[in-house]
Order: structure tokens, then sequence, then C-alpha cells
């Protein structure tokens, strides 16, 4: 037996003539014809009694259509499962994010990704970058989006997007009542700051000692949304980048603009020699989409 034997047989049964059950297969009725024929060869019975050119199932009919039925819904069950796959509405996808990203930004985009494939299923976990590499290239995940630089494209990594950076202050500073802020406008304000082994430290230490300001360093903190926590709590003042600026809007944080800004980089890592999940690069485009959309393309550049 064939599926497609069965196929015809059940449209046959479901339909009640050949004409109608071959119109739903989309097959000619000799075709739909000769499947019956070839399905009564093999099962050895007869399935219909002809009568004055219509057909009547048999009992054996009858009985084999119950059993058919479970099985042909099973079927269609997979083809379903697979145009959904086709159609990027189904399927699995393992992220390993920085906190920058995993804290707030991502799970927004997520969520709204998910509204239109409810079949999809997404696990977002949340590391550090050398922890994230290290995931990549041992394939515990399908992609790693971490705080890096990339200036050029590979196979296995490119540039997701870059977000300029903001100051952010406590409501009720004195900065607040500024339009953008200069390094000398943070002297010798406290400064809460990424630890020296951060990536954008550097940059942020030289542009202070580009304008002849000293950085009143009285925290250090790895995670830019503690950063904020930590101005919010009135501790300082500190540079964060516009992606957790917006993950951090509405509370007790103003983020005003850099005079002289620079951006954050955020990269995606996929594992080499393995191809990626068709969600993949619709995913990507999403997160992109969703970040112009949601923080705006004065502050994310793709």
């Amino acid at each position: 037996m064939k599926i497609r034997q069965l196929e015809a047989f059940r449209a046959v049964m479901l339909h009640q003539t050949v004409t109608l059950a071959s119109e739903y297969l989309h097959i000619s009725q000799p075709a739909a014809t000769r499947l019956l024929a070839d399905l009564e060869s093999s099962l050895g019975f007869k399935l219909f009694d002809r009568v004055k050119g219509r057909l009547y199932p048999t009992a054996e009919a009858e009985a084999l259509f119950k059993e058919v039925q479970r099985s042909l819904i099973g079927v269609d069950r997979i083809a379903r499962a697979a145009e959904e796959i086709r159609d990027l509405r189904r399927g699995v996808l393992q992220i390993a994010a920085a906190p920058a990203l995993a804290s707030s930004f991502l799970p927004h985009a997520i969520t709204a990704y998910l509204k239109a494939r409810p079949q999809a299923q997404i696990s977002l976990t949340q590391h550090s970058s050398r922890t994230i590499l290290d995931m990549v290239i041992g394939q515990r995940c399908d992609v790693g989006l971490v705080t890096l630089s990339m200036s050029r494209s590979s196979p296995s990594g490119q540039r997701l997007l870059s977000a300029w950076n903001v100051c952010a202050v406590p409501v009720g500073h004195r900065l607040c009542a500024l339009d953008s802020i200069r390094p000398s406008d943070m002297a010798g304000e406290p400064f809460i700051a990424h630890p020296r082994s951060a990536g954008n430290r550097l940059t942020v230490d030289a542009l202070f000692a580009a304008h002849g300001v000293e950085l009143n360093v009285r925290i250090e903190c790895q995670v830019s949304h503690a950063l904020c926590s930590f101005v919010e709590a009135g501790a300082g003042v500190s540079i964060v980048d516009a992606v957790t600026a917006w993950g951090y809007r509405g509370r007790g944080v103003v983020f005003k603009p850099l005079e002289q800004s620079f951006t954050t980089d955020y990269a995606l890592l996929m594992p080499p020699h393995r191809p990626a999940p068709l969600l993949l690069q619709s995913f990507i485009s999403h997160v992109r989409e969703f970040a112009i959309a949601q923080i705006g393309s004065d502050s994310i550049t793709l």
C-alpha cells in the first residue's frame, strides 16, 4: 500500500464520487480510479460496489476507513508541521546573549517575533561575552549575541547593530537641565563605570582625558543595566548605550545625549560548520527592524 492510494480511498469515502475525489486530490479521474484499483489489488478484497455508475463502500471499506483516517491524520499533521517550518512559523532557536541585550531588549523583541509564530520556540540564556564565545565554538547554541566590534562580516559572524551612548543621570540632578552633556559637565561628579577590562571603558577614559577631565570613578560594575540601577539609587552618573537606556526607560533615570558620543557595537556569532536554523535569518532581521522601530534610527545604526 502507498500513501497516495490511501489518500484516494479516503477522498472517495468522504466525497462519495471519484469525480469529486479526483478534484480534491488535484489529479485526473482515471488516475484516481487507478489508485483505487491498485489499492484493492494490494488488499485482496473489494472496497466499493459499483451500481449504476455510483460507488458504495463495502463493510470491509467502512472498517478500513477508520484506520486510514487515524493514520492519514498523522500524515496531515506532519505535512502541516513541514509547511510551518518552511514558512518560518515553527522551529526552535537557542540564543545566548550578553546581559545588555538579554536583560530587557531581547525579551521584548522575542515576544513581538513569536506573536506571528505560535509554534516556534526560543530559548534565551544570559552570559558574559567570553562565555558566549565558548558556547558558540562548542556548538552549544544556535547564535551568540555579544558586545563586540566587527568591521568585517564572515559566515560565522557579523555586526548586529551599533548603539550610540548617552549620559545617565538621576531624576532631579542638575545635569537634567542641559540639552546635551559634555565631559566637562561631569567634572567632579561620582561616576559609575564598567571595569577596566570592559571594551568601552577605554573609550570612556580616553574621552574624558581628551577634555582634560579627571574621571571620578566611585563604583565599577560589569552589567550595563546595573549601572542604571546605581544611577537611579543616586550613587552618581554614568554612560550607557542606547539599547540599555531603552530597557531602563520610564524609571528614575534621565538619559541625556552626549555632545561627543561613541557607539557600542553588538555582534552575532554562529557556530562554524553547523547549518543555521531556518528561523535564524528572519529573527535577526526582526531584531534589527525592532531596534530601529523602538529605539530610533538616531540612536541605532545597522
